[in-house]
């Protein structure tokens, strides 16, 4: 059986105003053609919608189960609608997505790349938090998206996996630590560090776990990146802590080494989070999708 959009809205519109002549104004056509459409419609469909009254016009039950499944095809057109606006360029999207200081320093900036190359219309706001703010951020609607550590309890929001991540120790190659393997934080807070800005979240989940030790972080500098931390310790400044993804590189470039921590806070499995599949746009689904698929 045919029918159009046209057909649909005009069905909704009597529906809510109980008035052929209010709905013809809201569409907007002629009463004519109005009542026309909607003759034909019910020809079509072998069923009456509407029982005519003096007072207006109610639907039948067969008409009350339409109703729905116009809503719910108009919504999905208008959805569509506002799709081809956004791939046309005519609309941008804004996404918030939060994380930790290592997902945006390491494995988003590489990932995120393919992504926004397919979808030009999207505009990404990355925001860097400690794993319990973006917990938060993402329940209160704050952000889409987050990206946290997994050993935390999400408090009902939907978890996905993403990364495995390791804080290790950078060291130069002639430090008193350089021979060992493995060691605890506890071992290392006696010698100076090199470290990220005190307000960056990794550098505060850092000198959390050291004041567990009853011995606070020696911070001799504070660099803005892992790039330029590296840089420092390779100069003999002082030691770091380093997501493992970062330091296997610098590792390669300079005369540092990696020293494993054995502390059980050091190995983190990062993760996604949203609030619920529903309530996400197709473009913040498109990018969990992606992420979690990586």
């Amino acid at each position: 059986m045919h029918f159009d959009l046209a057909d649909l809205r005009l069905l909704a519109s009597i529906a809510a105003t109980g008035s052929l002549s209010k709905a013809a104004a809201a569409v907007p056509v002629a009463v004519s053609a109005a009542s026309t459409r909607l003759r034909l419609f019910e020809q079509r469909c072998g069923l009456t919608l509407f029982t005519r009254k003096a007072d207006g016009m109610r639907l039948t039950p067969a008409g009350r189960l339409i109703l729905e499944g116009a809503r719910s095809v108009l919504s999905e057109a208008e959805k569509l609608k506002e799709t081809l606006k956004e791939l046309s360029g005519e609309r941008r999207i804004a996404l918030r997505l939060s994380a930790t200081t290592v997902a945006n320093s390491t494995f988003l900036p590489a990932t995120l790349g393919p992504f926004l190359a397919d979808y030009p219309e999207v505009d990404l706001q990355l925001v860097e938090q400690k794993s319990s703010e973006v917990l938060r951020a993402v329940q209160s609607g704050e952000s889409e998206i987050g990206v946290y550590d997994g050993n935390l309890s999400t408090g009902g929001l939907l978890s996905l996996p993403f990364r495995d991540d390791k804080l290790v120790m950078l060291v130069p190659r002639d430090h008193a630590l350089a021979d060992h393997q493995v060691t605890q934080l506890r071992n290392a807070l006696g010698f100076a560090f090199v470290c990220l800005p005190a307000e960056r979240a990794m550098q505060r989940f850092i000198e959390e776990m050291a004041t567990k030790y009853a011995m606070p972080l020696k911070a001799r500098v504070r660099a803005p990146s892992f790039d330029a931390i590296a840089q420092l310790v390779a100069q003999r400044v002082g030691i770091a802590l380093l997501p493992e993804a970062a330091a296997v590189r610098f590792v390669q470039e300079l005369p540092v080494r990696i020293v494993a921590l054995e502390d059980a806070w050091a190995t983190r499995e990062l993760r996604i989070c949203i609030r619920d599949w529903e309530s996400l746009s197709s473009h913040a689904r498109q990018l969990v999708t992606f992420l979690s698929s990586r």
